[in-house]
């Protein structure tokens, strides 16, 4: 999958930002604060899972999503997305 892929979706955008922010996720709480049911959460986790840029843990029925810290695609979002909102909380300043 090519990188713009990966970017085009909204609610990936959405899911990247918040595993960025809170660490990790379980599948249903994401779904609910993206506003997205719980399939098309499923199917874009996958997407994130396949280019090795999210890991799950999974304990019983509950699979928790976080970034995976030996990627280097998920280290450069994950610092693409830190530098963009700290650019963005000091030019509302």
């Amino acid at each position: 999958m090519q990188v713009e892929e990966v970017f085009s979706s909204k609610p990936r955008m959405k899911i990247m930002k918040i595993i960025a922010h809170l660490g990790e996720l379980n599948i249903s709480e994401i779904a609910r604060r993206i506003k997205v049911n719980y399939s098309t959460t499923n199917q874009h986790l996958r997407v994130l899972e396949d280019e090795n840029i999210f890991r799950q843990r999974t304990y019983g029925r509950i699979r928790l999503y976080r970034f995976n810290e030996h990627s280097p695609k998920a280290k450069a979002v994950k610092n693409l997305i830190e530098v963009w909102e700290k650019e963005d909380k000091e030019s509302d300043l």
